[in-house]
């Protein structure tokens, strides 16, 4: 497989951000993303087009939340509180 021939321009990048790409490490950051872990999240393009930015996803994603919270403490005192009721 030949490899095809890059146009060569003009290099108008700054000196401050070349980049040496043969001496670049693949993966580096990797380990740390498998033992820290991230707090990245991706969301499927159709439920993405629903919010405008990430506040707005933030704001709706705390409101289910505090749903699933209260829902969660109405089911658990709903029940009786350990004591029966006598039928009158």
């Amino acid at each position: 497989m030949k490899a095809k021939k890059l146009n060569v321009q003009e290099d108008d990048l700054r000196p401050e951000y070349d980049f040496d790409f043969p001496k670049a490490e693949r993966g580096r950051y990797a380990n740390r993303l498998k033992t820290e872990g991230s707090n990245l999240v991706r969301i499927e393009p159709e439920l993405a087009k629903s919010f405008s930015d990430s506040a707005s996803f933030n704001a709706a994603l705390r409101t289910i939340i505090k749903f699933a919270q209260c829902s969660a403490n109405l089911t658990q005192h709903s029940g009786t509180s350990g004591t029966k009721r006598r039928a009158a």
